[in-house]
């Protein structure tokens, strides 16, 4: 009996051995497929669990008037987030706290709040344990919420809680409501929808500038991102003694205009006023420093809200002045006149026959819209004679009119640093009509922007030479630091100075008496300046009853400061440019010269008047 039972132990001995030692060989085995194996991805897969790279937001750079005030600014914000499953059933109580403070309403943010199970696509199931509640939280707004969650009240207080409902209550309070470690960033724009299209707007989650100054020095107002990574705890809380890298944004540059915000205000205040006057399907007004092509002013009406620009038509959005054409009509015959007089082909004083106000010409009628006989060169600008201009370009001559044409800006971008601008349309000479020579010394069969037409005449207010617009003077970093200064650049001499001089003793004439633009006349300025007014083209031809009336020009007319331009889309009633944008340049060039404090030059006719009596009685 003691042999077999000997016999058994010692097999049951062996099998245990041999159980022992296969278990110990599987585990060595798992651990040098742990340990050396699989030691990378695992490691990887470890880091992966507690790493985490945060990107660090640059602060895009402000938008300054030439004064320093504010145009646009940014402040960082939070993005509002919760873990239902700490909120677990307590959903519709947060939901009527925090809805009042984050302007949601309680309906929308129960359904946000509540825990539910979600089935991924590889049919996984799990919890809702991140959800983005809102986007641009103000950090006062932010502290708000931390405030009411840190005192939400329980269930009973009454009650003792167990030691799991304490956590619970405790998680609750302190992280179901958080914000991204990413921080977002609110575009602000201080002066509300004040030059909205010079400014444009940013959109979307990469935060790019869409329109206006903020798309085309988006590069260097948005600076460059740095980076955080960092390790992190079971509860995905931050070892600050582990941070493995820690690179600083590199914040965006500021920009200076050489816009000034109140005369803007001033603009886009007599704009309203005129479009709401004629029922006007739009009105652009644009004020230019002659001698450097600085823009102090430019606006459109419609507009839009740059805090909100989804909500406006794509076509408010548009900035008129640089993106849509129109014949410019009589304003055009500065052009022709300056030409002309500068190629020596005329004087102010040569004469022209203007047919009683009916030309026939190239088997087309031209008409006046009085029966002038001889004017001289000088009053075919104040009477804005067709015919009179028509032959002063016949006497030029068709290739030095185009090239004269393409000299003072029309046809080509300006090079404005603003997104949109179009060239216009100017015919090459091998596209001309017979009829041309005849319509476009006037104003026809030619498309000009609203800033080449003030382009053109601030040309003529300073000596003959033609400026590029500027509308950016400088980018400066966020300690103030000149980084790049955009310099004054003359593009051409376009006609000679004392020529310059010709043409602004013509245009002071269109504002005197006789001439068609007397509601542009001002008290303490003299004004040089032309009007236009133009039948808008359509399909087919002329589109009967739709015009665009205008204005240009420049003041104290022999010392310009000022070059204004005026243009009324579509008027209803009245549709003359005298009429309609005169009065309108009128009280833009009186405001606005009052605000910058230009020294007056001449007395009105009362004052000028009553001063003789009392020196007489003296």
């Amino acid at each position: 009996m003691d042999a077999p039972a000997s016999l058994t132990g010692r097999c049951w001995l062996i099998t245990f051995a041999a159980g022992l030692l296969v278990a110990f060989t599987g585990l060595g085995y798992r651990l040098v497929d742990l340990q050396v194996n699989r030691h990378d991805q695992l490691r990887d897969t470890a880091r992966g669990n507690t790493t985490r790279t945060i990107i660090v937001q640059p602060r895009r750079g402000d938008i300054f008037d030439a004064h320093g005030n504010k145009l646009a600014t940014s402040r960082f914000v939070k993005t509002l987030c919760a873990d239902p499953v700490m909120i677990g059933h307590h959903y519709p109580a947060v939901a009527r706290a925090l809805a009042p403070i984050i302007s949601m309403d309680v309906r929308a943010l129960e359904k946000k709040l509540k825990p539910r199970l979600i089935r991924t696509s590889s049919g996984a199931v799990k919890t809702n344990r991140y959800i983005r509640l809102k986007r641009k939280v103000l950090p006062e707004v932010f502290e708000e919420v931390k405030k009411v969650m840190a005192e939400f009240p329980l269930d009973d207080p009454t009650v003792a809680l167990s030691r799991k409902k304490q956590r619970f209550v405790r998680d609750l309070r302190r992280h179901a409501i958080f914000a991204d470690r990413e921080e977002d960033q609110l575009r602000i724009y201080p002066s509300g929808t004040l030059a909205a299209h010079l400014l444009g707007f940013v959109g979307g989650t990469d935060h790019k500038g869409k329109e206006g100054i903020e798309a085309v020095l988006d590069s260097k107002l948005t600076g460059a991102r740095g980076w955080r990574v960092i390790e992190t705890d079971s509860r995905k809380r931050e070892r600050v003694e582990r941070r493995v890298q820690d690179v600083s944004a590199r914040n965006g540059l500021n920009a200076i205009l050489t816009i000034d915000l109140g005369i803007q205000n001033i603009v886009e205040t007599e704009l309203a006023a005129a479009m709401k006057k004629h029922r006007a399907a739009g009105v652009t007004a644009i004020v230019i420093r002659p001698k450097t092509g600085d823009v102090l002013a430019m606006a459109n009406l419609p507009t839009f809200d740059p805090r909100n620009p989804g909500d406006f038509a794509a076509a408010a959005r548009r900035n008129r002045a640089v993106t849509d054409t129109f014949e410019p009509g009589s304003t055009f015959k500065a052009v022709t006149v300056a030409a002309a007089l500068n190629e020596g082909v005329v004087t102010l004083r040569s004469q022209f026959h203007c047919s009683n106000g009916r030309l026939i010409y190239a088997g087309r009628v031209l008409r006046d819209h009085h029966p002038y006989g001889m004017l001289t060169v000088e009053k075919i600008i104040t009477k804005s004679s067709n015919i009179g201009a028509a032959k002063v370009g016949m006497r030029l001559g068709a290739p030095r009119l185009h090239q004269y044409i393409r000299d003072f800006g029309f046809g080509g971008r300006s090079g404005i640093q603003l997104p949109g601008e179009v060239g216009g349309i100017v015919h090459p000479i091998k596209k001309w009509t017979k009829l041309s020579i005849s319509r476009v010394p006037m104003g026809h069969e030619v498309a000009g922007t609203p800033l080449q037409v003030v382009m053109m005449m601030s040309a003529i207010a300073n000596g003959g030479r033609l400026m590029k617009p500027r509308v950016v003077d400088s980018l400066e970093d966020e300690r103030g630091r000149l980084v790049i200064k955009y310099p004054v650049k003359i593009v051409r001499q376009v006609i000679s100075p004392s020529v310059a001089q010709q043409v602004t003793r013509a245009l002071k004439t269109v504002v005197a008496p006789g001439g068609t633009a007397r509601r542009a006349e001002l008290d303490y300025y003299t004004v040089a300046g032309k009007t236009g007014t133009a039948q808008k083209a359509g399909r087919g031809g002329y589109l009967p009853g739709k015009y665009y009336a205008s204005f240009v020009g420049f003041l104290p007319a022999d010392k310009p400061q000022l070059c204004i331009l005026v243009s009324v889309d579509e008027p209803q009633g009245d549709y003359y440019g005298g009429l309609v944008a005169a009065p309108v340049f009128k009280s833009i060039a009186e405001r606005t010269a009052s605000f910058m404090g230009i020294a007056p030059d001449r007395e009105p006719d009362g004052l000028a008047a009553s001063g003789r009596r009392n020196s007489g009685r003296r």
